[in-house]
Formats: C-alpha cells, sequence, structure tokens
C-alpha cells in the first residue's frame, strides 16, 4: 500500500460547506440503518413473542437490515459516498479516497447518527430492551 495516497487535510476543510453537509448526510444515514434495522428487530421480538432467535427470526432481521442498508446507503452515495459504518470510512481513508479530517468528521456524524438512533428506539418503545445487547 502506496502511503502517499494517505492525506490528512487542512483545517478549514471541517468548516467548508460541502464537507459539512457529507457530515450530515452520513449521521442522517447512520441513523436510518440502526432505527430501522434494530427496529425492526424490536418490533419482530414483540411480534411474535420473543420469536427473533428462530430461523424465521433470524431472516426477517436479515432482511431489514439489509433494506435499511440499502436505503441508507442510496440516501448518502452521491453526498458523502453513503459509508454509513466507521470500518468504510477507515478504509476510504486509507485507500486514499478520502481525508483523514473528513474521515474523523464521518466518525463523529456515524457515532452520534447511531446514539441518536438508540434514543429515538427507547424513546418510541417506552423502554423496551432490544435482544441484540443482551
Amino acid at each position: 500500500m502506496p502511503i502517499r495516497n494517505i492525506a490528512f487535510g487542512r483545517p478549514e476543510e471541517a468548516t467548508r460547506p460541502d464537507a459539512l453537509k457529507a457530515a450530515f448526510a452520513e449521521f442522517i444515514c447512520t441513523l436510518i440503518f440502526v432505527f430501522a434495522g434494530e427496529g425492526s428487530g424490536m418490533a419482530f421480538n414483540k411480534l411474535t413473542d420473543n420469536g427473533s432467535t428462530t430461523p424465521a427470526g433470524l431472516v426477517a432481521a436479515s432482511l431489514a437490515h439489509a433494506f435499511a442498508l440499502f436505503v441508507a446507503v442510496s440516501v448518502g452515495a452521491n453526498i458523502s459516498g453513503g459509508h454509513v459504518n466507521p470500518a468504510v470510512t477507515f478504509g476510504a481513508f486509507v485507500g486514499g479516497n478520502i481525508t483523514l479530517l473528513r474521515g474523523i468528521l464521518y466518525w463523529i456524524a456515524q457515532l452520534l447518527g447511531s446514539t441518536v438512533a438508540c434514543l429515538l428506539l427507547k424513546f418510541s418503545t417506552n423502554g423496551m430492551v432490544s435482544l441484540a445487547f443482551l
């Protein structure tokens, strides 16, 4: 891997409108993915009386995550690349496709998006516990 592809970026990049727009897109995309994916798992578990660990439950959770990821990437593909995942952002940085500063903006947005999605799920389900984290 050639090290010349890695760029760190300039401090003024953090305030450019296109960088902030891309970070906001990553926030929204990650929020959509986590809310729809985990929310569907919680809903399936509630509707089937703890049937989310059955083969049908696992298939339903897989399909829900696949559709949620499809929508999230489709929303952000033209704006930020639709990374949705901090590991994908790291790979884009190592590959020389984004700068380190933009990657940090994306990571912050992705972590905030997933946190907000979890808080929205907690609020909208009246504190229902997710089986994914037990």
